[in-house]
């Protein structure tokens, strides 16, 4: 993997100045920590996302690239096997990559929480009775993993758009899904304690207590999260696109949902041109 940037034009989507084809605006910006690189299928996101981690790891002292796309393009990129766990680019020394699998495994989620028998089980029927909380669920353990990692910056190379949008409402959908919880847990959650005690015995663990205990420390991680994506300093997203009118009419519809999702997207890449 050459550390030269792809030949496109990256262009300041906030109107004027440079461009260049260069995304050196959001190499010199020490304090991002979340850098999303999205759009349409085809147009290129994974060479750009990975040719902005190679420049991202001259300059930072840890770089983690992470795949969101079903269709992972990470391991053929790098010529080299990634799986869910990150792994050292080979020739870097500063460098991981991994590949999430969007599909949610509960079971994975249950081992990673310290879960199992009837807590687990609990953490199960929650993830199956919130429309959208399970895959929420998912992402807030891998954002819990990689936050404990503390690599200065975390490039992801996601799936096309509509996946992508999804993606980025996880945070919010989780949020109020655990919120819901929290409620049920402070009106019923010391009956429910009780009754559990009765059909289990005096000594029984607190089951739901201990998976509602583990289900809070998801949710702090995912407002933490939820607040630095919303932080203009710390996260930012640049589209990729093609010359073409579906690219570019898909770019402009995925630039004005980040604008409603409040995160931040200065830059676009356009791919498949020369630079003068």
């Amino acid at each position: 993997m050459s550390a030269a940037p792809p030949a496109a034009a990256a262009v300041d989507a906030d109107g004027g100045g440079d461009l260049a084809p260069t995304l050196q605006n959001v190499i010199d910006q020490r304090a991002l920590k979340w850098i999303f690189v999205g759009g349409k299928g085809g147009v290129g996101k994974t060479t750009t996302s990975c040719s902005l981690a190679v420049r991202l790891a001259a300059a930072r002292d840890s770089v983690l690239i992470i795949s969101t796309d079903p269709a992972h393009n990470l391991s053929d990129a790098f010529r080299q096997k990634f799986t869910r766990h990150p792994t050292l680019v080979e020739g870097f020394a500063n460098l991981y990559a991994m590949e999430v699998d969007p599909t949610p495994d509960v079971s994975e989620l249950e081992a990673a929480e310290g879960l199992g028998g009837e807590a687990g089980s609990f953490i199960a029927d929650i993830s199956s009775s919130i429309p959208g909380i399970d895959e929420a669920m998912s992402f807030a353990e891998v954002m819990k993993r990689v936050q404990s990692m503390e690599h200065s910056c975390i490039v992801f190379d996601t799936a096309p758009t509509g996946h992508t949008l999804r993606l980025l409402q996880f945070p919010t959908t989780l949020e109020k899904g655990l919120a819901k919880l929290a409620q049920l847990r402070d009106s019923f959650g010391g009956m429910l304690s009780g009754v559990s005690r009765m059909v289990s015995g005096p000594d029984a663990p607190d089951v739901l207590g201990a998976a509602l205990e583990r289900l809070d420390e998801l949710r702090r991680v995912v407002e933490e999260v939820n607040a630095q994506f919303r932080n203009p300093e710390m996260t930012t997203f640049v589209a990729v696109c093609i010359p073409e009118f579906l690219s570019l009419y898909e770019t402009e519809r995925l630039v004005q949902e980040l604008a409603r999702f409040e995160i931040d997207c200065r830059n676009v890449v356009i791919n498949q041109v020369s630079a003068p």
